[in-house]
């Protein structure tokens, strides 16, 4: 385990054979555990461990791991003002002048969810987990960068490493502020980086194709059926149009998923506001909105000048500054759960006196496969799940009474997770 956060090595726990374990967020038992899991602090968590090794990784090809989100635009839109107050930080260097981000910064960020302080009213833990996104803040991309100008293939690399792309666009006018271009006009800004990307894509797709038709003449079947999907990619490419327009069978979307395609990435565009307009309701937004609506995206209008501010005071002070502002909450939040949507993933709870807990999975998830993001064995010597919504415990007070009113469902492997399901895990 190559993190940090893993300074304890696993080791061999003996129980007895055949014991049946379970997990609430209170009792765990397992042949194999890791020496934190024993004291249920926080390291297990793949959410916010973010370790890469086998046991804890789902990355882009299963349901291990943390999900990670590329914060991109154009230099000098607001990338690293906005990554700083995400991650409440200082960590990416801010200026008023492109290029100024080299090197990808990364960052943990909590996805605000009510549900957990609605759940804590009922069950009391000693620790509240909230889940967690990662976030890469990306260097500026400009025209030409498939053919590696400014600091060109370089961040385009960092942008096939994540899951999906936050593209950060100016929607304020500041003669102090430089831009790239001259003048500020976001929809340009966008098509700028959706060429781009579809250019590397393309790239990407040709340079690949050669080998795959090479390995296919042998008679290969996955050869083949790489060829074909390569082909189909490039086609719709050819039309201008990204490849997340293009509707995949599972199949072959794991053969898109491989070559990391850039344009096949959901995609949320940020609406960098001034702070006069906190409501995004300048035309420059609009024009996005507009944009967005044709391609099937969302939009968040964010002021990244003024969260960063809000970031960095204690929490007092930040109260008066957001109803100073008229704002219930930063938008920040609104950012983090939007991105967690787009992402295609949903929350499931634990809940126990030890901790009450936020599980990442993606939508679809069997109750299995949300087990195993607890631990890998979970899902292996899965057995069934008892699970209760929120509003069972919010009319029954306690996990007995939901019991006692047979609310409490039982749920084999075939089951599908819901958003919001509070889960107790039984396993062998």
């Amino acid at each position: 385990m190559k993190s940090a956060i893993f300074a304890t090595r696993w080791r061999e726990i003996p129980v007895e054979t055949g014991r049946l374990a379970s997990f609430r967020g209170d009792r765990l038992g397992l042949d194999r555990l890791c020496a934190e899991c024993l004291v249920f602090n926080d390291v297990c968590s793949p959410q916010l461990a973010g370790a890469k090794s086998e046991a804890t990784t789902f990355s882009r090809q299963g349901l291990r791991g943390i999900m990670e989100a590329g914060i991109v635009g154009l230099p000098n839109v607001g990338k690293s003002t906005l990554f700083n107050a995400l991650t409440m930080s200082k960590s990416a260097q801010s200026a008023n002048y492109p290029f100024c981000t080299i090197e990808p910064n990364e960052g943990v960020v909590s996805v605000p969810d009510n549900r957990l302080e609605r759940i804590t009213r009922y069950i009391v833990p000693k620790k509240i987990i909230p889940a967690a996104l990662k976030l890469v803040d990306i260097a500026g991309i400009v025209k030409g960068a498939s053919e590696g100008q400014g600091l060109g293939n370089k961040f385009l690399t960092h942008i096939r490493e994540v899951d999906a792309i936050l593209q950060v666009v100016r929607c304020f006018e500041d003669p102090d502020v430089i831009h790239v271009t001259g003048n500020v006009n976001p929809v340009s800004d966008i098509e700028t980086i959706e060429i781009e990307l579809m250019l590397a894509d393309i790239q990407t797709l040709e340079n690949s194709l050669a080998k795959a038709e090479r390995t296919a003449k042998s008679g290969d079947k996955d050869a083949k059926h790489r060829v074909e999907v390569i082909r189909k990619c490039l086609a719709h490419l050819a039309t201008e149009e990204p490849l997340r327009k293009l509707a995949f069978e599972e199949a072959d979307a794991k053969v898109v998923r491989s070559y990391g395609l850039m344009t096949a990435k959901p995609i949320l565009y940020v609406a960098n506001v001034d702070e006069n307009d906190l409501e995004g309701k300048h035309p420059l937004v609009q024009q996005v909105r507009e944009f967005a609506a044709k391609v099937g995206a969302s939009v968040v209008p964010v002021c990244a000048k003024l969260e960063a501010e809000i970031a960095e005071l204690d929490e007092a002070d930040r109260k008066e500054m957001l109803e100073g502002a008229g704002l219930a909450e930063p938008a920040l939040a609104t950012l983090a759960r939007e991105a967690y949507r787009v992402l295609g993933l949903q929350s499931y709870f634990t809940a126990g006196e030890m901790e009450v807990r936020a599980w990442t999975i993606p939508i679809g998830a069997t109750a299995p496969q949300a087990a195993g993001v607890i631990h890998t064995d979970f899902e292996k010597g899965f057995i069934r799940a008892e699970i209760y919504t929120l509003e069972d415990l919010e009319t029954y007070k306690t996990e007995k009474e939901i019991r006692a009113a047979g609310k409490l469902r039982v749920e084999g492997k075939s089951y599908v997770m819901q958003d919001g399901d509070i889960c107790h895990f039984l396993f062998n």
